[in-house]
């Protein structure tokens, strides 16, 4: 048999699993700091999207993932930093306002966005990507929208003739023989 060489030493192989096994743990439980706008996004999501008979937004963790979009430039929002324009936008008190002035206020800001104001463009970002969150949750996928696994209905017994041709979309009824 043939003598195979390989270019990692058996022993540097080693020494790198033994430095991974000891910095795995710690790498494990490390966690990224929280932004300082995810209670600003939360209320902002569960004010566009309030709890009905199903959870609002805020509350099925769409801030985090509005934040975690707009990290990663989702909806053309790279190289702007729209959590801070929106806590500017919307004040700094806006968090400790009562709920009908962060409503109002919300809502000023969504008027002014879809009148086509320039300076409030960057709401509408954010509001998909808050719609966009919710109906890709768990919550807004299945239990706000209707959700069938397989839509139509399953019929194991279906009465061919030997006109009738096979679908397309069933691979399982094509005889090429």
């Amino acid at each position: 048999m043939p003598k195979i060489e390989s270019p990692i030493a058996r022993r540097e192989f080693m020494a790198g699993m033994a430095l991974l096994a000891a910095v795995a743990p710690a790498l494990a439980h490390a966690k990224a700091a929280p932004s300082p706008y995810q209670p600003l996004l939360r209320e902002v999501a569960q004010l566009v999207i309030p709890r009905s008979a199903t959870p609002g937004a805020g509350e099925v963790g769409v801030g985090a993932f509005v934040l975690l979009a707009l990290d990663h430039g989702l909806e053309g929002t790279k190289g702007f930093d729209h959590a801070a324009w929106l806590k500017t936008a919307l004040g700094a008190d806006f968090l400790v306002k009562p709920l009908a002035r962060r409503r109002s206020a919300l809502a000023a800001l969504d008027a002014r966005a879809f009148a086509g104001d320039a300076a409030a463009k960057p709401w509408l970002a954010i509001k998909h990507l808050i719609l966009l969150g919710y109906y890709t949750s768990e919550t807004g996928g299945s239990k706000e929208l209707q959700y069938v696994h397989v839509p139509g209905r399953f019929d194991p017994d279906l009465p061919l003739k030997p006109a009738d041709r096979a679908f397309s979309s069933d691979w399982t009824a094509v005889d090429f023989g």
